[in-house]
């Protein structure tokens, strides 16, 4: 039996992806997971669905408030050591929740953060697998993708920021969960990741062999995108590409306890000089 784990879910008047990723996480759960959905307006039927399923607990809201504050209102529902933060537009694949309690084992440490790892029909993602099963749900490829997602494992990777990600209750709550600043989501989740390091977190896995199906921004491409580029480099003093880049070392091979940062004198000059530049262009 793997660790159980409170899954969160946000959705945005999605409701037959939101059914899918339920459906999937039903069928494809080695155990029973606690399902908690937080619900943006639900003008689709998403809120009178919801209410119907015995097995999910839910929060809702009339107006859309994003990622942030709704994972945030989740908070108070979630029953188990383990939280885990999906988007609604996922498919999680067979095993999904048995590799991701293995490398919680394999942790030795109760500091980490964890990645499933994406299959995406396109794109450059050094995190993801790219194949294409289809776009969207009139293209989807179920049976193929499941007949051919041994082959799609991959070697786990560094870098865990992307989700689904998994991490302790207890460090959750030690960095206040997502941060409100990057309403409604844009780039809350490289700031989580940078949270998490801020308090000595140097175990950021994704685990290349929990595997789920991403259709891609059936959400974000409708909603009014925040400047969180921008309010990452102000908060933090560096760019999210800098802080994946040269401290998640995102995308290579796993490194169990990434190495401490080098931020030379000259390294930090040139970040205030990116910074100001921001501040002065807006860009």
């Amino acid at each position: 039996m793997t660790q159980r784990f409170s899954i969160l879910i946000p959705t945005w008047n999605n409701l037959p992806y939101l059914k899918l990723c339920i459906e999937s996480l039903r069928k494809h759960s080695d155990a029973e997971h606690q399902l908690v959905v937080m619900v943006n307006e639900g003008a689709d039927g998403t809120l009178d669905w919801v209410s119907q399923q015995p097995d999910i607990q839910y929060v809702a809201s009339k107006e859309n408030i994003g990622i942030c504050y709704g994972l945030n209102a989740c908070r108070s529902l979630i029953k188990n050591r383990y939280v885990v933060y999906a988007n609604d537009d996922m498919v999680f694949l067979p095993g999904w929740d048995i590799r991701l309690s293995e490398a919680i084992e394999q942790a030795n440490t109760d500091e980490f953060m964890l990645s499933a790892t994406m299959i995406e029909p396109r794109g450059d993602n050094p995190c993801c697998v790219i194949a294409d099963y289809g776009d969207s749900l009139e293209s989807f490829k179920e049976e193929e993708l499941l007949k051919a997602a041994p082959d799609l494992v991959r070697e786990d990777w560094s870098g865990s920021t992307w989700p689904p990600v998994l991490l302790p209750l207890a460090l959750w709550d030690k960095v206040g969960g997502m941060s409100i600043e990057f309403s409604p989501g844009m780039y809350s989740d490289p700031d989580l990741s940078r949270k998490l390091w801020e308090c000595g977190v140097r175990h950021f896995r994704g685990v290349g062999s929990s595997l789920v199906y991403h259709f891609g921004c059936k959400s974000t491409g409708r909603v009014k995108k925040n400047p969180g580029r921008r309010t990452f480099l102000l908060k933090w003093g560096i760019s999210a590409k800098q802080f994946m880049q040269g401290y998640l070392r995102i995308g290579e091979t796993f490194n169990p306890k990434l190495p401490e940062v080098d931020t030379t004198p000259w390294g930090r000059f040139l970040g205030k000089v990116k910074t100001i530049k921001t501040v002065i262009t807006g860009k």
